[in-house]
């Protein structure tokens, strides 16, 4: 019994730890909204090993301007993301503009989005993955 509950003390504060991580990394991310972006308030975290891909899910809203913002780790580049629209044809990856930390775009209507991200790993095996979306 003692063994049970010294590896759920364990469990505990890793699970502190990694929240407290992913909260860092996300106020650094924050930073990159900037001028007269708004965030959406919304919190696009996930917790990734190796070559795993978390998912987001957004909409953005045709006349308004967008910048999406991506974390791993406290230096840029450690993190990728892909914008599919619903579709799964792919609108934009910061891969093609050496791993960006944001990017600003507009659609002219409505569109539900897919965003992927993923590790790069060549800089990083594990992490957090932060992405904040700021509009205006």
């Amino acid at each position: 019994m003692r063994t049970i509950i010294i590896a759920l003390f364990a469990f505990v504060g890793m699970s502190t730890a990694a929240k407290a991580q992913c909260d860092s990394i996300a106020n650094i991310c924050a930073k990159n909204i900037t001028g007269n972006y708004i965030s959406d308030g919304q919190s696009y975290r996930a917790l990734l090993n190796g070559d795993e891909v978390a998912e987001f899910r957004a909409t953005f809203y045709g006349g308004s301007t967008y910048r999406i913002a991506g974390c791993s780790g406290f230096t840029d580049g450690n993190l990728i993301f892909t914008i599919f629209d619903e579709d799964h044809n792919r609108l934009f990856t910061s891969s093609d503009h050496k791993n960006t930390p944001y990017w600003d775009f507009k659609f002219n209507s409505t569109v539900d989005c897919i965003i992927e991200a993923r590790l790069n790993s060549n800089n990083v095996r594990s992490g957090c993955a932060a992405l904040v979306i700021g509009f205006k």
